[in-house]
């Protein structure tokens, strides 16, 4: 199953953009960034089978394993793009989250796009690492 970012803003050459590059590397599925401008530009066109998630402040706030579970189900079920959008400054409207298959939070703290850009990318690590057996996440 294919991991796709798609995030408004350019990450340029920046620390998050370092941490981006090195837990996608880490990943073992597939993983696609797609940068759009804060505004405007073209969504890639979604293809059948395609999962749909929002960072969102309104969405639920999960626990890694649970992610991972979700992410799981979904590749098994034949899913074959899971496709995280991270929108602009302002976020996304009613509209755009009742087109979503899930809404994603990083908790009740407000997260610069970029920060979160490098909080999703490590967390698809963590979540491929526990359904792969790998050690690296720990729960407490």
């Amino acid at each position: 199953m294919l991991l796709h970012i798609v995030a408004r803003g350019r990450i340029g050459r920046s620390p998050e953009a370092e941490l981006v590059e090195r837990y996608l590397k880490r990943v073992g599925w597939p993983t696609r960034v797609t940068e759009l401008p804060d505004t405007g530009g073209k969504l890639p066109p979604v293809e059948p089978a395609t999962r749909i998630v929002m960072l969102d402040e309104k969405g639920e706030n999960l626990p890694s394993k649970t992610l991972a579970e979700r992410l799981g189900r979904w590749r098994d079920d034949g899913i074959r793009e899971t496709r995280f959008l991270i929108g602009a400054a302002d976020g996304f409207d009613d509209a755009q989250r009742s087109e979503a298959h899930m809404l994603l939070s990083f908790g009740k703290a407000t997260w610069p796009h970029m920060m979160a850009r490098a909080m999703l990318a490590e967390q698809l690590w963590r979540a491929s690492s526990i359904l792969a057996g790998h050690p690296y996440h720990r729960e407490g």
